[in-house]
């Protein structure tokens, strides 16, 4: 399960509808499944079918991450025009087993959903996601 307070929530919802219609994507740090910190990257796809993670920028914030004490719980990325379930891209594209992929759908733009799924070796599983 993931754990997210509803500022962090409506801060990600906000940079999905800025980026509209490209996907967004960020990256979730905190401990046991908690986050406790979000950070918005770069989708160097700049598509509204895809994304990818800015490597560069990514490992900058990995270190960061590490030298604050916490760990990388979860990766959320938009879906612009589809339900928020992995995409075979997503399931593809998931290269950590141990974190949650949270997808946030504005199919509904006045009403984004939010779900949260586990990939292992191409299997989903969805999990909760708890709003504090």
């Amino acid at each position: 399960m993931i754990h997210l307070n509803k500022k962090f929530l409506e801060e990600i919802i906000k940079h999905c509808k800025e980026e509209f219609p490209n996907e967004v994507c960020g990256i979730l740090a905190g401990k046991n499944g908690k986050v406790e910190k979000i950070y918005k990257m770069t989708n160097i796809e700049k598509s509204p079918f895809a994304y990818l993670i800015d490597p560069k920028e990514q490992l900058k914030v990995m270190k960061e991450i590490r030298g604050l004490g916490l760990e990388m719980v979860g990766v959320y990325h938009s879906h612009v025009f589809s339900p928020p379930y992995p995409s075979l891209k997503d399931i593809e594209m998931a290269f950590y087993p141990e974190i949650s992929w949270v997808i946030i759908s504005l199919k509904d733009l006045n009403n984004p959903e939010i779900r949260s799924f586990r990939i292992l070796e191409g299997k989903v599983e969805e999990e909760g996601v708890e709003i504090e």
